[in-house]
C-alpha cells in the first residue's frame, strides 16, 4: 500500500522528477511525458464512469486500475536499479482485455462504416479517453525506440483503445446510436 503523507516535496521546482528507480530526469522527458498522457487518459476514463452503469463501470474501473499499474512499468525502467522489482503489466491484464473486446462485440450492430466519435454523453466520453489512449501508445512506442519498454505494456495500451472503441459503441445503445461517417457527404 502506499502511504502519501506529503503531497508537495519541492524536488520538482527545478523542472526534474524521480523516477521509480530513483533517477531524476526533466519533467519534458519522453517517458515523463508518456507517464503524463497515461495518468491523462485515467482521468478521462474517471469522467466517463460518471454516466457508466454496472458492467461498464466495473469494466473502466478495472482499466483504472490497470492504468495505474501502467504508470507503475513506466515509471521503472527495466535494467535500471530497482527495474527487477517493479510493478509490470502482465500478459493476463493483456488478455482479460480481450475477453471483455469480445464479449462486448458480440453484441453489437454489425460495423458497415467508420463511426464519428459521439452518440450518447457516456460514449463521447469514452472515445475522448480512446484518442488519448491512442496518444499514450503513440508517445509509448517512440519510447520503446529509444530504450526498454515491457511488451505488454505496448500491447495492453494497443487493446485498450479498442476496448474503448466497442465500450463507446455498446453505450450508443449497442451501436444502433453511433454516428456514423457519411464520406464527402458536405462536398457542395
Amino acid at each position: 500500500m502506499v502511504r502519501l503523507t506529503r503531497i508537495y516535496t519541492r524536488g520538482g521546482d527545478g523542472g526534474e522528477t524521480s523516477l521509480g528507480s530513483g533517477e531524476r530526469v526533466p519533467k519534458h522527458a519522453l517517458r515523463v511525458e508518456v507517464i503524463g498522457t497515461v495518468d491523462e487518459a485515467n482521468a478521462a476514463i474517471g469522467v466517463a464512469r460518471l454516466a457508466a452503469t454496472n458492467d461498464v463501470d466495473a469494466m473502466l474501473e478495472r482499466v483504472q486500475n490497470d492504468l495505474f499499474d501502467l504508470g507503475a512499468d513506466l515509471c521503472t525502467p527495466e535494467g535500471r536499479h530497482r527495474g527487477s522489482q517493479a510493478l509490470r503489466i502482465s500478459d493476463l491484464q493483456v488478455e482479460r482485455l480481450e475477453r471483455e473486446i469480445d464479449a462486448v462485440n458480440a453484441h453489437l450492430q454489425p460495423l458497415d462504416s467508420f463511426i464519428l466519435p459521439g452518440g450518447s454523453p457516456a460514449a463521447a466520453q469514452v472515445h475522448v479517453a480512446r484518442t488519448i489512449v491512442r496518444r499514450a501508445e503513440r508517445l509509448m512506442t517512440r519510447l520503446a525506440t529509444e530504450e526498454t519498454v515491457n511488451p505488454a505494456a505496448l500491447h495492453y495500451i494497443n487493446r485498450l483503445s479498442d476496448h474503448l472503441f466497442v465500450l463507446a459503441r455498446h453505450l450508443n445503445d449497442g451501436g444502433r446510436a453511433d454516428v456514423l461517417w457519411k464520406p464527402g457527404a458536405n462536398r457542395e
